[in-house]
């Protein structure tokens, strides 16, 4: 590994496993929060209205998985030693932070929309 040394390329990979974790947990408490929903809001509108809604477990999962795919990927590279541009090298890591905490957040505010959507039509 002559692009990153081995302790970097085990960060990666270790990020990448904290983050499938907590975004798994992540979602099974939000499955259960909403198991009485069939379909949960996917998308609104500026006005807040839903413009369309998907199946809870999909709902549920779409985040996460995009968010591990990326982050797999990221480490997969890590793993077949494919540099970075000149100068860049140092931006691994915090990048890779940068991204799960973006994942999670998109994910935990994801939640947060559908709760308050689910909240508001129950008045």
């Amino acid at each position: 590994m002559a692009g990153h040394d081995l302790l970097t390329t085990m960060i990666v990979l270790g990020i990448t496993f904290v983050f499938a974790v907590v975004s798994a947990w992540l979602s099974v408490r939000a499955n259960a929060r909403f198991r009485h929903h069939e379909r949960l809001p996917m998308q609104w509108s500026l006005a807040g209205t839903v413009n369309w809604t998907a199946p809870r477990v999909l709902a549920l999962c779409l985040v996460p998985a995009l968010g591990i795919g990326v982050l797999a990927v990221i480490t997969l590279l890590t793993f077949l030693d494919v540099r970075p541009r000149p100068g860049q090298e140092s931006m691994l890591l915090p990048v890779t932070m940068l991204m799960a905490a973006t994942f999670l957040a998109i994910q935990i505010l994801h939640y947060g929309l559908i709760d308050r959507t689910l909240n508001r039509n129950r008045r």
